[in-house]
């Protein structure tokens, strides 16, 4: 079977761009999914107990500032 020749090289090929749209699609996924969950907690308990408004914020605020803390970037080590 004869292939025919070709310009691509495997290997060669410049992946900055990729290896950057796939980190920034990583970190905007993390931080959508802290959204969709503090909003779940929130909506749960203020419209599915009797927790009513306050209720439901509050532990949503703390959802929310453990998520930011915890998903936050961190300083690379500079391996």
């Amino acid at each position: 079977m004869d292939h025919a020749p070709s310009d691509y090289h495997h290997g060669d090929m410049n992946i900055a761009e990729q290896t950057a749209t796939y980190q920034r699609f990583g970190a905007m996924s993390k931080w959508a999914a802290l959204v969709i969950a503090t909003g779940i907690l929130m909506f749960g308990l203020m419209f599915c107990t009797s927790a009513g408004f306050l209720g439901s914020v509050v532990p949503a605020v703390v959802v929310l500032t453990a998520g930011i803390y915890f998903l936050r970037s961190k300083p690379s080590d500079g391996h």
